[in-house]
């Protein structure tokens, strides 16, 4: 259980904190063997806890961005770990991230090393900084790690802006043509139709089929959202079923333009991580293993390990890599190069930015070429419901003429 404590140091300052213990009096012990005299003890209450509470508690990329960037500029400016730790807990303002420093300083006080402490925030932390974080101890390069590994997410950062910046305009048309649909069936569309019913006029086929569909949305609207729901619910669990994410991640390839931008973001980031790996000091079989999941796509992440078990064997990674095609000819010959000259490391990172370079590219195509396709779809709408609702009209001062 967790225990809140406040305590006089050595020097005279108030330091206070959150550590885990079986009792008050171990943590007592605790503070006493660190040179801390107790003021007060208190055990957390789970429900204080703020990463119970939603939004507050959620440490986001951006945080953990924050705080890589920031203790590697301080360890690179002669700070020690825990003094870098220290005042970035004094720069933190977000709660949950704050608490994290705080429990990771108390921590690594106690003798954890730095990778042992953030290896308990896995919903912070990922598996890959957190063996990065390991290797780089091993090896003395904790700074230049970090660095490595602040510019990593901020490159990770600014792919998926750039991709929720192209599919943000079509989501707000969609959802705005949802929402005038689903007005015009409900209020406008039977409002008209008792309207011409007791004008006793023929109706033309559009106005049929409008008042049709509105007719049955207004009757059957729970079974509509319903069996939506449903769906969404089925398409979830298949999607979490080997041969379903399989089957769906496949498709999600196979996409015209959508597809493209996919393997590039996946490219990318798997190049970028994989280098970043390898120039930590990781051997190349074991960065695979820890980067397959990287892709986020199962076709990828099969493909990876499979390559793990060829270079185990004794396969060079070029020819590994050559033997799959999800995986486009510049990579292989930038693996074939790196292997030879011994700057596999290198060799990736310039991939992973060319695949940069092609995401920026992809991204701005398609936000202009959706903008036309959104208007055209728009206009044909618009062009549908107004013919339903006018022609009965235009039919009916005809005949009165």
């Amino acid at each position: 259980m967790k225990f809140n404590y406040r305590a006089i140091a050595k020097d005279g300052r108030i330091v206070q904190g959150t550590t885990e213990a079986k009792d008050a009096s171990d943590v007592a012990v605790y503070l006493r063997s660190h040179e801390f005299v107790p003021i007060r003890i208190t055990k957390q209450k789970i429900g204080n806890s703020l990463q119970q509470i939603p939004f507050l508690g959620k440490v986001g990329s951006s945080d953990i961005v924050f705080f890589t960037r920031q203790l590697s500029s301080m360890l690179a400016s002669g700070l020690t770990l825990m003094e870098s730790l220290r005042v970035l807990k004094e720069q933190i303002k977000k709660p949950a991230m704050n608490e994290i420093v705080s429990l990771t300083i108390t921590d690594i006080e106690g003798g954890k090393s730095f990778s042992e402490s953030i290896a308990k925030y896995p919903y912070a932390f990922s598996a890959i900084y957190i063996s990065l974080i390991r290797s780089a101890e091993q090896a003395g390069i904790l700074d230049k790690i970090l660095l490595r590994l602040a510019e990593n997410l901020e490159k990770q950062q600014k792919i998926r802006s750039l991709i929720k910046s192209a599919l943000f305009y079509p989501a707000i048309v969609i959802f705005g043509m949802v929402v005038v649909v689903i007005i015009m069936m409900v209020f406008v569309i039977p409002q008209l139709s008792v309207v011409y019913e007791s004008l006793n006029v023929e109706l033309p086929l559009p106005t049929r089929i409008v008042i049709l569909m509105s007719n049955a949305f207004i009757k059957f609207w729970p079974v509509v959202f319903g069996l939506l729901f449903l769906l969404i619910f089925l398409l979830r669990r298949w999607h979490k079923t080997e041969s379903g994410r399989l089957i769906i991640d496949d498709l999600l390839l196979r996409l015209p333009v959508f597809g493209n931008l996919i393997k590039e973001t996946i490219l990318a980031e798997f190049a970028r991580t994989f280098g970043l790996l390898i120039a930590s000091g990781t051997l190349v079989v074991e960065s695979l293993n820890q980067v397959a999941d990287v892709a986020g796509n199962v076709l990828y992440k099969n493909a990876v390990l499979s390559i793990a078990k060829q270079i185990e064997k004794g396969v060079s990674i070029g020819d590994a890599f050559s033997g799959y095609a999800i995986f486009p000819p510049i990579l292989v010959q930038m693996a074939k190069i790196g292997e030879e000259t011994g700057k596999l490391d290198e060799s990736l990172l310039r991939v992973s930015e060319y695949f940069e370079r092609e995401v920026d590219e992809t991204t701005k195509t398609l936000t202009t070429a959706m903008e036309p396709f959104i208007i055209v779809v728009l206009g044909l709408g618009v062009a549908f419901l107004i013919v339903s609702i006018i022609t009965p009209i235009y039919n009916l001062t005809s005949a009165i003429k």
